[in-house]
């Protein structure tokens, strides 16, 4: 198992993971669904390829011993601070560890890329999502951002009032 930057070769395994890990029947396997809040899909193939052409961001995949994608991380570089995002793990796979050490590959490549902290946006009413990133070290910043004024990226609301939070986690 290990963890290495992904490539445009992947991005048709990457597509069918982040979108299973926050969508659809499957993703209701774990934790991380999204599914009761909203709908369509997370990532396509063309948006993910977007990804690949900034030279500030790098998409990490953890892989097991076959090879086969089980978790994966966006890390797009504004110094001095790393945005972390599309962060996914196999349903299935949720739960052995797999976050914490994608997460803990995202901090060292904050610092490695002169960063002094990381944030994320958090769904406002995913509880038990920001309570796992409060026990690795984010806080919340105070501010957010209404889902409508990003009408679209993410699917379609099921829900009124949803926003994204800002947290984030000081490395130095």
């Amino acid at each position: 198992m290990s963890i290495t930057k992904a490539t445009t070769a992947d991005i048709p395994a990457l597509n069918k993971l982040i979108n299973s890990a926050y969508r659809g029947e499957e993703s209701k396997k774990g934790w991380t669904t999204e599914e009761e809040i909203l709908g369509g899909i997370r990532i396509d193939e063309p948006g993910l390829a977007g990804y690949f052409k900034q030279n500030n961001i790098s998409i990490l995949k953890y892989t097991d011993h076959n090879g086969h994608i089980l978790g994966t991380v966006n890390l797009e570089v504004k110094k001095p601070e790393l945005y972390l995002g599309m962060f996914a793990v196999s349903p299935v796979s949720q739960g052995k560890g797999i976050g914490k050490l994608l997460l803990t590959e995202a901090e060292a490549f904050a610092l490695k890329n002169k960063c002094s902290h990381i944030a994320i946006t958090v769904i406002s009413t995913r509880i038990e999502l920001i309570a796992w990133y409060e026990r690795h070290g984010y806080v919340p910043t105070g501010t957010s951002i209404a889902f409508e004024d990003i009408s679209g990226r993410f699917g379609e609301p099921k829900q009124a009032s949803i926003r994204l939070i800002s947290m984030k986690k000081d490395l130095v």
